[in-house]
């Protein structure tokens, strides 16, 4: 899928053919096939090779300075379902007249612009469009993990009352989400710190054009990915002493548990001992008394009394 976007006297046209884009427009382009890749390359001039590098959804983070554009490469937070997260690269090529966009699917992300919902946003201006578009990564890297958080403390009171596996699973979940995030921020950090250094570069005007308001901008941008680095390295701590902690809860109940299985058994074990001894086919005590099964099973109780208090003094019930 192809849409190309303009800003015309402050209003987001959205029904622009791509073959008739002008200067200042945008260029999104959604999980698309052979022939929407060979459109976009004979409008934009950028090779079909180069187009398909962003729709590698194990590409990292990057930036790619040519002549004719700036290939920037970042790797976005998506919701796959229900507590589960993961990320997903989105290529953005800046050239001369043109800011494009590629990505396998369609994200949350780019939503927010597809939507015109973001202020202060223009398809002229590329290099600030860029980093919004940073900026609102960053914003739902730092949303998502807010969920993330919730979602640990309601698993943790769960658990605290039931132990099922499914909430352990969920755990899991969230710590693979968790994983994904901190790989996607590091190096879209190391992604907005190469944009920041080439601000001075004279050479990339025709391409980054860099204001003070876009420099503060990236600033922002930086500061936010840095906390969002922060917020998931915490989280993950506490995700992981989260598991030991209940690994450790479930092992002490399965000894307390079989401890007191054992226990059972040595009581069990007395009458046993004793009702086989009578069983035996010898002479013995009380078998000619009509009260010897009586005194058989006073003897067994007295017996089983004192196992159990034994045992009960050693802590073992």
């Amino acid at each position: 899928m192809i849409q190309v976007y303009k800003h015309i006297t402050g209003h987001l046209e959205d029904n622009i053919s791509l073959v008739t884009a002008e200067k200042g427009s945008w260029i999104h382009v959604v999980n698309p096939n052979a022939d929407d890749l060979q459109l976009v390359s004979m409008v934009t001039e950028i090779p079909t090779d180069v187009l398909k590098t962003a729709l590698d959804t194990e590409e990292r983070s990057h930036v790619e300075i040519e002549d004719e554009y700036i290939f920037v490469v970042i790797n976005i937070p998506i919701l796959l379902e229900k507590d589960s997260y993961d990320t997903l690269p989105l290529g953005i090529f800046i050239t001369e007249d043109f800011i494009i966009t590629l990505c396998i699917e369609e994200t949350e992300v780019m939503r927010t612009f597809t939507e015109n919902k973001y202020p202060l946003f223009s398809t002229f201006k590329k290099t600030r469009f860029l980093f919004q578009i940073l900026h609102r990564s960053a914003s739902l890297f730092l949303r998502y993990l807010m969920q993330i958080n919730r979602r640990t403390d309601d698993t943790e009171s769960m658990l605290r009352h039931s132990m099922r596996n499914k909430d352990f699973f969920l755990l899991l979940e969230l710590q693979k989400s968790l994983t994904y995030f901190t790989s996607a921020l590091r190096s879209n950090g190391i992604v907005m710190e190469r944009l920041m250094r080439m601000r001075r570069n004279t050479e990339l005007y025709h391409l980054l054009k860099m204001y003070e308001e876009d420099e503060d901008l990236l600033e922002d941008v930086i500061i936010e990915n840095k906390q969002a680095i922060e917020m998931v390295e915490m989280y993950s701590n506490i995700l992981i002493n989260m598991s030991d902690t209940f690994a450790s809860i479930i092992s002490n109940n399965l000894n307390i548990v079989m401890k007191f299985l054992a226990s059972v058994t040595i009581i069990l074990a007395v009458p046993t001992i004793i009702f086989s001894f009578w069983g035996i086919n010898t002479p013995l005590p009380f078998s000619a008394n009509p009260l010897g099964y009586i005194y058989v099973i006073i003897i067994s109780l007295i017996f089983t009394f004192l196992a159990f208090i034994l045992l009960w003094r050693k802590d073992l019930f």
